[in-house]
């Protein structure tokens, strides 16, 4: 990245291997320098642009979220926004960005060229001389061109750098995760007739959609449901060895069904599960309640991809219909975070048997078996890309599940013979992190919050202030404000700096309750 001086740059790091930390850090080493004047980070959800702003605040860097303009206020050093709200003005963005900005497009594979989000963002960002591209999956199921990627002959993705699963395995930086396939007598009813089948036999595309769905139904007490029972045994044993707040996670198709499965799992271990939707207001936050309690259970529906950092997941059912490979490597994603101070114990995930879960878990497990090999043989050459196909949808479908009978199987995952999976090389500590020198630091740089976070607590408290005194004096909350800004020279409350803030807020005190 030393050498990039224009043009888009593409990371392509497996997921849970760290991609926020490399930007930020390249990007507070490009404002150190003067080389930009400035940083816009988009990503695909709300909750992930605070994630970053905390992230960035850990190294000095001040980010503010959900900004309407690429040129942040004063006293941050850029801002972070959803690639929609990049969508809905993308002309906007356009007139306000700067050449000298640099653009980091986080999850990158969200973004497709015919598409709004990829034909805005492209819009929005040309004047930027840089793009500095994000992904753990360069590659989009719909095969749509992602802006800013280069691509090979075969229309595969060419990153500038390549950091994979196996490499953050070997490295320590991720957890190896085993596949615990589950297969047995399924049986469904189809128009008249009756289909018995175990995943090993070949059926027509409609006929196997209805025996993966069969294996997945929540109604059928030998099948899913047993094997939620064997996943919870699982993670009662990791806890019980040392791993006291291990958690699980189940992954369902829609949200009916994970009500139906969180009813299950409390059948099964006698507590509820936490239940996270992705049309539920509060789904981030129970995520983040999730993150930091001992709870072992939680079962969710679009709301585990991207930029969720459960460090403490270890046990997972797969249970949705979709089986595409990124969707697949997302959730795979999902367990293989470490924790600080321990070793990268294993996780285990339970999936059906079919043949396409099969085939995606056996690319991962090649990626690692081809590096344990490497590694043994001393071979430096890179590893060959994962095959990547794009695979049936998911649809519901009008067909009934009769009965089940399945159990886990061999780990589809595991040491072959004559090989063990790597120790963790040593990490070496990170360089100690030092105030930006040429970028104006932020008024509250010595606060313990982000200054976003800082920002919203002054505003909020203005705000009850301001409607104490409306309330006194009788007047309007708008003429209070105005009042305000004019005592104090403030353009206006959404442009004040956080030393603006501070002072309206001592201002408003005194004229309350008078000075102290």
């Amino acid at each position: 990245m030393a050498r990039w001086s224009e043009g888009s740059f593409l990371i392509s790091a497996a997921p849970g291997a760290g991609k926020t930390r490399p930007a930020l850090e390249f990007a507070r080493g490009e404002l150190s320098r003067r080389a930009v004047d400035g940083v816009v980070i988009a990503c695909p959800t709300a909750p992930l642009t605070r994630q970053w702003a905390r992230a960035a605040h850990q190294l000095c860097l001040e980010l503010l979220p959900d900004a309407e303009s690429p040129r942040p206020p004063s006293g941050f050093h850029g801002v972070v926004v959803t690639y929609a709200r990049i969508a809905n003005a993308p002309a906007q963005w356009a007139a306000a960005m700067r050449e000298g900005t640099l653009v980091v497009a986080d999850e990158a594979h969200h973004l497709g060229e015919d598409l709004s989000w990829g034909v805005a963002f492209a819009h929005a960002c040309a004047r930027a001389r840089r793009w500095l591209l994000l992904s753990g999956t360069p590659f989009r199921s719909d095969a749509t061109p992602i802006p800013g990627v280069r691509y090979d002959a075969d229309a595969l993705a060419e990153p500038d750098v390549s950091y994979t699963y196996s490499d953050a395995v070997r490295d320590g930086v991720c957890r190896p995760v085993v596949f615990v396939t589950y297969d047995g007598t399924l049986s469904w009813r189809s128009g008249e007739d009756v289909i018995e089948s175990s995943f090993d036999t070949v059926l027509s595309t409609r006929e196997a959609s209805r025996r993966y769905r069969t294996a997945i139904s929540t109604e059928l007490p030998d099948g899913l449901p047993r094997i939620l029972g064997e996943a919870h045994i699982r993670l009662q044993r990791l806890r019980a060895d040392g791993h006291h707040d291990a958690g699980g996670l189940v992954i369902a198709a829609d949200s009916e069904h994970a009500r139906k499965i969180a009813g299950r799992l409390r059948e099964v271990t006698g507590h509820s599960p936490v239940v996270v939707l992705h049309q539920d207001p509060r789904a981030a936050q129970k995520l983040a309640d999730f993150t930091a309690s001992p709870d072992p259970w939680i079962v969710a529906v679009n709301m585990v991809s991207e930029g969720v950092d459960i460090p403490r997941l270890r046990v997972g059912v797969y249970a949705t219909a979709a089986k595409t490979p990124l969707i697949f490597r997302q959730i795979v994603g999902r367990f293989v975070r470490t924790i600080q101070g321990r070793d990268p114990e294993p996780s285990w995930l339970y999936i059906p048997a079919d043949a396409i879960l099969r085939d995606h878990a056996a690319n991962v497990e090649h990626e690692l078996r081809s590096m344990l090999r490497q590694r043994d043989e001393g071979d430096g050459s890179e590893l060959e890309a994962v095959e990547r196909r794009q695979t049936e949808r998911g649809d519901a479908l009008d067909f009934e599940p009769l009965s089940a009978d399945v159990a886990p199987q061999m780990t589809l995952f595991g040491p072959v013979a004559g090989d063990q999976l790597p120790a963790p090389a040593a990490i070496r500590p990170s360089a100690p992190v030092v105030p930006l020198p040429a970028v104006p630091a932020p008024a509250a740089a010595d606060a313990p919050l982000p200054a976003f976070e800082r920002r919203a607590q002054l505003r909020a408290k203005r705000h009850r202030l301001v409607a104490d005194l409306a309330r006194d004096l009788r007047t309007s909350h708008r003429e209070v404000n105005a009042m305000v800004n004019r005592e104090l020279g403030i353009a206006s409350v959404e442009k004040a700096t956080l030393d603006q803030l501070e002072r309206s807020i001592a201002w408003l005190d005194r004229r309350l309750y008078g000075s102290r």
